[in-house]
């Protein structure tokens, strides 16, 4: 006899209790973490390699690009994925790959061997914000979006926060081997594609935990989204191509990659700005490199937050969008200035608000444009505008390092960054439009 959904004994404190859909996120959140803190390691690293192998600064530049040349297309390649194979599969096959590629980061001897592994590091890595958004998607109703992309997404800066130490923590149980960290993060990640494999399903209908009303809730808030963007003109079946052109993806694309331009210049060259401008030690890093990335685990657990809380009362497209635009000025204002103090603790203080307004603006992306796109296309649309972003991290490796070398200005280098955060928050502004369609979707 074939047993069917409602003849499933269902405990009665799942339904009235914490939904499952809590326990997605948190291993999303794990995965991350651990994804972050792998990424994050090569710059905890890159004083010691480049005084190994005696790289420039413009050398270590396009190794830091390169990864990002194999990161962008993926990034566009997993979300698209996700749509046709659902979010489970793809992240466990990103997982073990970036994983592999990490430990194989050990093996670099070169310049050229650097940018191979990078570059093969980068597939694994690209796909995991717009698998993660599916994921929120597919598992949260849109009262509660924003914060799931907040909360499952503020483990990237804590994987920082906590991968810092840890790499300094391993390379000095190494005797100062760089080598070291990058095998024990690798081995780890075995682990994680076990857990996530366990805990994550595709769609709450699909997991034997999830009872039915969590279920049902999901499917009504599915079909409300739906009637409210038929009813506003909106055609399901219309190509992706149509979505990818709207002025709302368009300039929601362009202010992430001023986000992420900032982001991936804190990435790649803070520790070797504290090393350089400041004389901050290996040891140092551990405290120092930190700090900015715990302010960044506040800003992205609070910034979805607040603005699903600020949506209930204005709507949540413009609590979106103007948290985007007005943090994006803010960060394009603070940027600059922390090349010019004179003081390390004054430079990692200011390079933690910098970094905590950042990321209060990186939980905003997928949600504000989730109203306007069909689940169908979710996936899809949100892996390219964090193509579009990630773009970003081939060029400002690159362009900040030459410029550091051949001006031999932090300054500079931080202010070029802050305009390129600050012009698209204004594009953002004037043309990304789509009032009618979040006002109705969003208040419930």
């Amino acid at each position: 006899m074939t047993e069917t959904r409602g003849a499933r004994p269902v405990a009665p404190e799942r339904e009235r209790g914490i939904r499952y859909r809590w326990g997605v996120l948190s291993m999303n959140f794990l995965v991350l973490g651990l994804n972050y803190a792998d990424r994050a390691a090569i710059g905890v690293a890159a004083p010691v390699i480049i005084a190994e192998y005696g790289f420039s600064m413009s050398t270590w530049g396009w190794i830091s690009a390169v990864f990002f040349v194999g990161y962008a297309p993926f990034c566009f390649v997993g979300g698209y994925t996700s749509d046709r194979f659902g979010p489970r599969k793809v992240m466990a096959w990103a997982i073990a790959w970036w994983s592999l590629f990490t430990a194989l980061t050990a093996a670099g001897f070169s310049a050229v061997s650097f940018m191979i592994i990078r570059f093969l590091f980068g597939f694994g890595e690209g796909p995991q914000a717009a698998v993660t958004a599916k994921t929120m998607s597919n598992w949260f109703p849109q009262r509660q979006f924003g914060t799931a992309l907040g909360l499952s997404q503020a483990s990237t800066p804590l994987g920082g926060a906590i991968g810092t130490p840890l790499v300094v923590a391993l390379m000095a149980a190494f005797n100062g081997n760089w080598r070291a960290p990058f095998i024990c993060l690798g081995a780890l990640g075995v682990f994680f594609v076990i857990g996530w494999w366990i805990v994550v399903r595709d769609k709450p209908s699909e997991h034997p935990r999830v009872g039915p009303a969590e279920a049902a809730e999901m499917a009504a808030d599915e079909r409300a989204q739906d009637a409210t963007r038929l009813g506003n003109g909106a055609d399901d079946d219309a190509p992706l191509l149509s979505y990818l052109r709207k002025p709302l993806v368009l300039t929601t694309a362009l202010s992430y990659f001023g986000y992420a331009w900032v982001l991936y210049t804190f990435l790649t060259w803070f520790p070797v700005f504290l090393t350089e401008a400041h004389g901050v030690e290996l040891e140092g890093l551990a405290v120092a490199g930190a700090l900015p990335w715990v302010a960044g685990f506040l800003g992205l657990a609070l910034g979805g937050v607040f603005t699903d809380a600020l949506g209930r009362r204005f709507g949540v497209f413009a609590a979106r969008k103007w948290t985007i635009v007005i943090g994006l000025i803010v960060v394009a204002l603070a940027f600059t200035p922390v090349g010019l103090v004179d003081s390390t603790a004054a430079a990692v203080a200011l390079m933690g608000a910098v970094v905590f307004v950042l990321y209060v603006v990186g939980a905003q992306f997928f949600a504000l444009i989730g109203p306007a796109i069909p689940k169908a296309r979710f996936g899809s649309v949100s892996g390219f505008i964090h193509f579009i972003a990630n773009l970003s991290g081939i060029f400002a490796p690159v362009v900040v390092g030459y410029l550091v070398e051949d001006s031999e200005s932090w300054v500079l280098a931080f202010g070029i960054s802050a305009l390129i955060a600050g012009i698209p928050a204004v594009l953002l502004a004037l043309f990304g439009r789509a009032a009618r369609l979040a006002s109705t979707a969003t208040k419930n």
